[in-house]
């Protein structure tokens, strides 16, 4: 499975070593059958204008991106059985763990970067 780094360039802050879910099946999973995230872990769901958290037993931070990674939106805490549309512009959604945004400051306007290479880590 392919891994990327997410960082967030305009806060010089890291949001994620995230799986990256392409495909068809791989964006219809997601996280469903999960007990949580581990801090530093998402998912980069590309392409992915919306988000449901059905029969998800755990809250998300959810950054949504346009096609150049700039965000568009940032939402904090979505709980289980909710829905969230990322709005005009939304192309891929980032799912965190809870405090992922406020950690790293991630606001709209701001620019990501996701990185595949095997040498970078995640500092926040």
């Amino acid at each position: 499975m392919r891994h990327v780094t997410v960082r967030n360039e305009t806060r010089n802050t890291g949001l994620a070593r995230a799986e990256w879910r392409g495909s068809t099946l791989g964006r219809a999973i997601g996280l469903l059958g999960r007990a949580g995230l581990a801090p530093g872990d998402g998912i980069v769901i590309w392409p992915c204008s919306s988000v449901h958290m059905f029969f998800m037993r755990f809250p998300l931070d959810v950054v949504y991106v346009d096609k150049e990674r700039r965000v568009v939106k940032a939402v904090q805490g979505l709980k289980p059985w909710r829905v969230s549309f990322g709005g005009k512009g939304a192309h891929a959604a980032i799912e965190l763990p809870v405090g992922a945004i406020a950690a790293s400051g991630t606001q709209p306007g701001d620019q990501l970067t996701f990185d595949d290479r095997a040498d970078t880590t995640v500092e926040a």
